[in-house]
Parts: C-alpha cells; structure tokens; sequence
C-alpha cells in the first residue's frame, strides 16, 4: 500500500486511529449470548467480503493482493468456524435465551466494527464505503441475507421448540422470517431504483487522494 502510491497514507492512518478511539457500536446488552451472535455473523461477513474482493482483483490482474485478500479471508473462516461452534452449543444448553438474543441482533441489524470509522472530512464516510462495497459486490444486502440464512441453517433455528418460552418461540418465528423479508425489500428497492433512473454521486475518497467515485446512494 505505501510503495505503490496509490493511497494517500496519511489518510489511511488517520481513518484507523479515529476508529481505534471511537470503538465499535455492537448495539447490544452486554451479554456473551448476543456477543458470540454478532462474531459469529460479523467473521462470515469479513470473510465473505475478503473472498469477493480476492476475487475481483485477481480478475483485474493483481495476484498478489488477490493472494493478500484470500489469507484474510481463511483466517476470517476460521474465527467463523470457531464462533458459530460456541452459538450452536449455547443453543444446546439454553435455546430460549439464545434465540431472544439473535433475534435482538437482527432487530437492530448487524453493524460492521467500522461502522464508527471517520476520517476527519467526511461525515459520512462509512455509508459512503458502503454504498461503493454494495455497488462494487464486495459486500452487499444479498450478502446479509444469505449469512443470515446460512446461520438459521447451521443453528436449526426453525428446529427449535423444546424449551421455548413464549417470547423465545416469537424470536424464533421472527428470526427464521426475516430472510424473506430482506428478499422483498431487496426486490422493491431494485425496482424503485429502476423506474426512478437516479444517477450515481460522485463521492471523493481521503485515501485515494480526494478522487471522486461513481456511487449509487441509497
């Protein structure tokens, strides 16, 4: 990153000591239930994100930084693996709880640990990144979902029913919907975005020396 000349350091710096101070927002009770909920979804997402961007630069020729992006996201798997292994026995031993605290996560939606990240222009900046990481499909809503689906599944969420309380068994219907109904946001918001023809906002980047990238807001 700093031999090439790419990337404004200065900047790059300054965006990771900004975050390093403002923490990370889980938006959660402090609770080891809905922790390992958020760590074991968060590590897939980091890996699915890494994976894609792997992907997309080894097609655009850069091999190393494709070799760079796929380490990452092996080590992402692997915290995933090791995460999901604990949610799932916490399950085992108290699946009402356990239920009630992924449905709490997914009520208030799984924010990334650099959602906070600022780098001293723009206010916006993470809805920015994110908006150019959905646009790009690094990671995008259909990402979201199919973590979502694949943890109802590792989990056996829609199993559940022995010791459910009547709130657990609630979380549990909430949770093994939510899929679907992210799949018809995303189709309703595929279909506005059609007929409205909005045109992408040019949106400069500090890291990338202020150059402005086409990007389609929300």
């Amino acid at each position: 990153m700093s031999l090439s000349g790419r990337l404004d350091m200065r900047q790059v710096e300054r965006t990771v000591h900004r975050l390093i101070a403002s923490g990370m927002a889980m938006h959660a009770p402090a609770s080891a239930y809905h922790g390992f909920v958020y760590v074991a979804f968060q590590e897939r997402a980091t890996s699915i994100s890494h994976g894609n961007t792997a992907r997309q630069v080894r097609e655009h020729g850069d091999v190393a930084l494709a070799r760079i992006c796929g380490a990452i996201a092996a080590d992402e798997k692997r915290h995933e693996a090791a995460y999901t292994r604990v949610v799932a026995k916490i399950f085992e031993v108290d699946p009402d709880a356990t239920v009630r605290a992924m449905a709490y996560m997914m009520r208030r939606r799984i924010a990334m640990p650099a959602a906070l990240m600022d780098d001293g222009r723009d206010a916006d900046l993470f809805a920015h990144y994110a908006a150019a990481a959905q646009q790009a499909g690094v990671y995008t809503t259909s990402d979201y979902r199919g973590i979502l689906e694949h943890l109802i599944r590792q989990w056996r969420v829609e199993e559940l029913a022995e010791g459910l309380s009547g709130e657990g068994r609630r979380a549990r219907d909430y949770v093994c919907a939510l899929p679907e109904k992210i799949r018809r946001m995303e189709e309703k918001a595929h279909d506005r975005a059609g007929r409205a023809r909005k045109e992408p906002t040019a949106v400069p980047f500090s890291w990338i020396f202020d150059r402005p990238v086409s990007v389609m807001l929300p």
